[in-house]
């Protein structure tokens, strides 16, 4: 009798044993979000899964497209992301107005404003009655979103030369892929052009860059990746496979020998001829680290802006947000 209930009990543990390591066997789910086609590598990181040597293994990836960033903050809430691409000033405010006080910044996507590289613009008609800044008073501008990147930049320059939204000017919303219609249409009087948007040629014929974000606010760690500290203590080992994936791929499209294949995944990712894209990934494209570190001290002052235009109650130190050791573990795996 002993040796059969000694029998059954490891049949049992075994049993047990086995359920909880196919459990542990199973990938980790990693829904990755994005707004600008291109210019947010989650829109592309698929096109070149050949690289991705642990997608499907450790981890599954899907990408998932916002129209700004400020909805990712309830997505990432909600436990309906991952990880989010987070602009500087909805990172302040999922950990101030969201109280995510868990919110980790994990690597960087982009900056602007970078000496030598692209900086964001912000376009007029180029016959229009807007010659320079101070002619948008009483004017109708554009946001993709109430407390983006673009749409913090573009309050703080108006603050500038003395404007406040709602008092000196009226502020409507749309998506980026709809604002050169609303400019040429004159329903909007400036718009935020970001990439690839900026370079579009129909928008090239008709308007003119009144301001670039460099003006406005300087350099700025415009977009960094973000994750909730149990989602990354729970899956740590493969969230540094992704990382390390990610890491694989993004030096790949930042490779000059590459640029070729690059811009014709680009034309083919947004259904436009790829010629259109010759300045993916150059000097004429925002600034992309290829360790994907950002710059904390930029990121600081311009979370810190955030708090001067009144969107966040405080400014919270981005260092003690940062939990940068998963892509550098990455890193040191393709050195």
């Amino acid at each position: 009798m002993r040796l059969s209930r000694l029998i059954l009990a490891s049949v049992a543990a075994a049993a047990l044993f086995g359920t909880a390591a196919a459990q542990a066997a199973d990938p980790v789910k990693i829904r990755l979000s994005w707004v600008a086609p291109v210019t947010n590598w989650a829109s592309i990181l698929l096109e070149k899964k050949d690289l991705a040597r642990h997608l499907g293994k450790s981890y599954t990836l899907e990408p998932v497209r916002f129209a700004g960033t400020p909805p990712m903050v309830t997505a990432l809430a909600n436990g309906e992301l991952e990880v989010a691409n987070l602009a500087y000033s909805t990172l302040a405010i999922a950990i101030q107005n969201a109280g995510m006080d868990d919110v980790r910044i994990i690597a960087d996507e982009f900056r602007d404003g970078v000496q030598g590289y692209y900086s964001q613009e912000y376009m007029v008609l180029a016959d229009g009655p807007v010659k320079k800044v101070d002619d948008l008073k009483g004017k109708v501008v554009m946001t993709n979103a109430a407390g983006s990147a673009v749409d913090v930049a573009m309050r703080a320059m108006l603050r500038k030369f003395g404007m406040e939204d709602k008092r000196d000017y009226t502020m409507v919303e749309s998506a980026f892929p709809t604002m050169r219609a609303m400019l040429s249409e004159k329903k909007v009087d400036m718009v935020p052009a970001v990439l690839p948007f900026s370079y579009d040629p129909e928008l090239r014929k008709i308007g003119r860059t009144l301001f670039i974000q460099r003006d406005a606010i300087g350099v700025t760690d415009m977009i960094v990746w973000t994750a909730r500290k149990p989602f990354l203590d729970k899956n740590r080992a493969a969230m540094v496979d992704f990382m390390e994936d990610t890491l694989r791929i993004t030096r790949w499209f930042l490779d000059p020998k590459n640029h070729k294949e690059a811009i014709e995944i680009a034309g083919r990712v947004t259904k436009q001829p790829p010629e259109r894209f010759d300045w993916l990934f150059t000097t004429r494209d925002a600034y992309h680290d290829p360790k994907m570190l950002p710059d904390l001290a930029a990121l600081q002052k311009n979370v810190d802006m955030t708090h001067d235009l009144g969107f966040v109650r405080a400014a919270p130190d981005v260092k003690k947000h940062a939990d940068l050791s998963i892509v550098e573990e990455a890193a040191k795996r393709l050195q």
